[in-house]
Formats: structure tokens, C-alpha cells, sequence
């Protein structure tokens, strides 16, 4: 009787192995699925606070006194207006963080015809894979990564 409980512990061994190798296949492919969920929520939320970022933008020119620069030196005018010295003007509650590279630093594009800040990116070299935008963001389609996504105060005026 030995030697057909050894054949049944071999069958029982395969079917271990099968099932240990379905389980670690269907869990790779959930991982990659919630990596791929909790990328596009970044997504999601970089456009929302590059849209703060291009509100506060609009905000400020908006706010321009007539011959005065229309455009802030550094982010720190948006949380606190320099040309109103006698009042608190902000543009920016607090400076958003980048869901991309997780810190409050965003890059700054310096415009070319006055000085001043034309529009803030993400300073993340990551590679975008989303290729449908709301018409707002119709711009960012043919961007490869993250950092060409540029948000200027046009984004509040579309």
C-alpha cells in the first residue's frame, strides 16, 4: 500500500504548484492594474492643481494695476501680491503639490517679452500614456511627458 500514497503525494504536489503559479499571475496582473489606476488619479489631479496654477496666473494679470509687469516674478507674488503693500492680495492660497514628484517645487516657464512667470509644469521626467483630454487640455494630447504640460493663465480663459 506504500507505493500508491506516494503516487497521490505527487499529484497533490502538482496541483500546489498549479495553483501557487495561477495565484502569483492573477496577482501580478492586479498590481499592474492598480499601478495603472493610481497613475491616471495623478493625472487627474496634476491637471487640477496646474489649473489652480493657471487661475492664479489669470488672477494676477487680472489684478494689474494699468503700467505695471502683468506677470509674477516668483510664486511667492501669487501667495502674497508685492504691489499691494497696505492690503493682503492673494491669487494662491498655498502653493499645490505636484502629484507627480510629490513636493510643492514646480518648474517655471520666464517669459520671453516681459519679466516674470509665463506658466508652471511638473518637474517629473515620467512619460504620459493618457491620450484623451477635456477640450481645456486639448493642448497636452501630443505631450510625451509631464513636465511639457504646461499650465498658463489661458487655461482659466478656455
Amino acid at each position: 500500500m506504500r507505493p500508491q500514497a506516494k503516487a497521490q503525494g505527487g499529484y497533490t504536489y502538482i496541483g500546489l504548484l498549479i495553483f501557487v503559479a495561477v495565484t502569483a499571475t492573477l496577482s501580478a496582473g492586479l498590481l499592474r492594474t492598480g499601478s495603472v489606476v493610481q497613475r491616471h488619479g495623478a493625472e487627474d489631479a496634476l491637471l487640477e492643481a496646474g489649473s489652480e496654477l493657471g487661475n492664479a496666473l489669470y488672477s494676477y494679470a487680472r489684478a494689474t494695476p494699468q503700467g505695471q509687469n502683468a506677470r509674477p516674478l516668483r510664486m511667492e507674488d501669487l501667495l502674497r501680491d508685492p504691489r499691494f503693500p497696505k492690503i493682503v492680495v492673494r491669487h494662491l492660497r498655498r502653493v499645490p503639490l505636484d502629484p507627480m514628484t510629490r513636493k510643492e517645487r514646480w518648474g517655471e516657464l520666464l517669459s520671453d517679452s516681459a519679466p516674470g512667470i509665463d506658466a508652471f509644469y511638473s518637474l517629473s521626467d515620467l512619460q504620459t500614456d493618457r491620450t484623451t483630454f477635456l477640450p481645456k487640455y486639448a493642448d497636452f494630447a501630443d505631450k510625451r511627458y509631464y513636465r511639457e504640460w504646461l499650465f498658463d493663465e489661458g487655461l482659466a480663459q478656455r
